[in-house]
């Protein structure tokens, strides 16, 4: 395989606008919040860079990863299904599904992976592989990385601006969207 490596602005710009729905920062703020509360603490720093990370090496070796144990695209987008599944009914119904009595914080799980470097980020970093040249989705990934810092670091701003009352309503919003993006995903992959 031979590595593209051309700047094309145009394609930086679908590439990152491709990223930055699927990652979708933005409408995670609920999902960040609530696993904030319930952590305590989250490393803005920390949680992107390891996202990135994850992102980078799965660009790279993520189809031949997956094809080694025998996971197709479907099963990994299926167990990822799941996940958001199970975080959206903790968001809508405001119980803890999610228990983890390792350190006191969400950075890495489930905040880095799934929810920032997700199964949708993941099969998507392999379908645009084949269209979009490297150095643009290279690109792309740092300035949806760098827009992730960002949200993570001013989140408690942003919990002021939304009040309590605000975030309740988006969680719950939230939590029915990423229901439907789950379910989707299932549907999609499971030939339902």
């Amino acid at each position: 395989m031979v590595m593209n490596l051309v700047f094309d602005i145009i394609e930086i710009l679908k590439v990152t606008m491709v990223l930055f729905a699927v990652i979708d920062i933005i409408g995670s703020i609920p999902v960040i919040i609530n696993l904030k509360q319930n952590t305590g603490i989250i490393q803005p720093f920390k949680a992107a860079w390891v996202s990135l990370l994850i992102m980078i090496v799965f660009l790279f070796v993520g189809e031949s990863i997956l094809h080694i144990i025998g996971i197709t695209e479907g099963d990994f987008a299926i167990a990822g299904s799941f996940v958001l599944f199970f975080i959206a009914l903790e968001m809508i119904l405001g119980i803890k599904i999610y228990r983890d009595e390792l350190p006191n914080t969400a950075t890495i799980v489930p905040l880095a992976f799934p929810l920032i470097a997700g199964t949708g980020t993941l099969t998507t970093l392999l379908s645009i592989r084949a269209e979009y040249n490297l150095l643009s989705i290279l690109i792309a990934l740092i300035i949806n990385v760098m827009i992730v810092y960002f949200v993570l670091k001013y989140l408690h701003k942003l919990e002021k601006l939304l009040g309590l009352g605000g975030i309740a309503i988006i969680k719950k919003v939230f939590g029915i969207v990423l229901l439907a993006l789950a379910i989707k995903l299932f549907r999609k992959y499971s030939g339902l």
